[in-house]
């Protein structure tokens, strides 16, 4: 599987419908059970051998326990993976585009998303994923001090920021005017669509940036040297001053970092 980061609402168990309240209760009663059970994909293939590899068995969620309350961020991998076909066949064309989604492909997902819909007009998926690198625009959502370096539940090397989605939004409010005003203005855009994504949600959720599986691939001292929304921070505070070599100083040295840290793709 692609080394990606992952960016994460984790709504509280009360604030899901009733209906799908009661279906996470019995999740989490079963957990340990399913804990031991190796992960399932499919292999749905066009005409031509290309197509998408998605997990098929049974919905699942990312768990947090905080101070005695329970969070959830369903990983709802099917609606991730419609939105994600329609995504790519939305973006600009290239070589092997009607091969990995042909158009009946495309129109099928189409259909199944709008059914989605249908059924549930605020159904939203709970997380975003990035392959081999951190959105810059992400950093923009969080502080230093929301910042964790350390072992998972499973013992492996993560680093993570945590805080609620009222902080991250505001952050957002923040960013999106001084980004508007300098040549930065699409990545504000950008923000937007973030800040509507989030709004979505409870308002008591948290919001997660994992680097997840990219955490592999970095030492602890690269781990530990990385502070990209401090850096991002700076960088905003300077514009804000019109302070802008300072500014540029910042953004260059979050934009360098992750372009080189995107750059072992080519190597794996």
């Amino acid at each position: 599987m692609v080394p990606s980061a992952y960016l994460r609402v984790f709504q509280p168990l009360d604030g899901f419908e009733r209906g799908e309240q009661l279906h996470w209760e019995r999740y989490l009663v079963t957990a340990s059970q399913r804990s031991r059970a190796k992960p399932r994909y499919a292999d749905h293939q066009t005409a031509d051998g290309l197509g998408v590899l998605a997990p098929a068995e049974e919905e699942h969620a990312d768990v947090r326990v905080i101070d005695g309350r329970t969070y959830l961020a369903p990983r709802r991998y099917r609606l991730r993976v419609l939105e994600s076909m329609l995504a790519f066949r939305d973006a600009e064309p290239f070589e092997l585009w009607d091969r990995v989604v042909p158009k009946k492909d495309a129109r099928r997902a189409r259909r199944e998303l709008a059914r989605h819909r249908r059924r549930d007009p605020h159904v939203a998926a709970f997380v975003r994923q990035s392959p081999w690198h951190v959105p810059i625009r992400w950093f923009a959502l969080f502080n230093d001090d929301e910042r964790s370096l350390g072992d998972d539940e499973q013992g492996r090397r993560r680093l993570r920021y945590t805080t609620t989605t009222r902080r991250a939004m505001r952050r957002a409010e923040n960013a999106i005017p001084i980004l508007r005003r300098t040549d930065l203005g699409p990545i504000g855009e950008l923000l937007v669509e973030l800040h509507q994504w989030i709004a979505a949600f409870d308002h008591r959720s948290l919001l997660e940036l994992d680097y997840g599986e990219l955490c592999d691939f970095l030492t602890w001292d690269e781990l530990d040297d990385d502070h990209s929304a401090a850096d991002l921070a700076g960088a905003l505070a300077a514009l804000e001053r019109r302070e802008y070599p300072d500014a540029a100083d910042a953004y260059q040295g979050v934009l360098v970092r992750w372009a080189e840290i995107r750059s072992r793709e080519l190597m794996n």
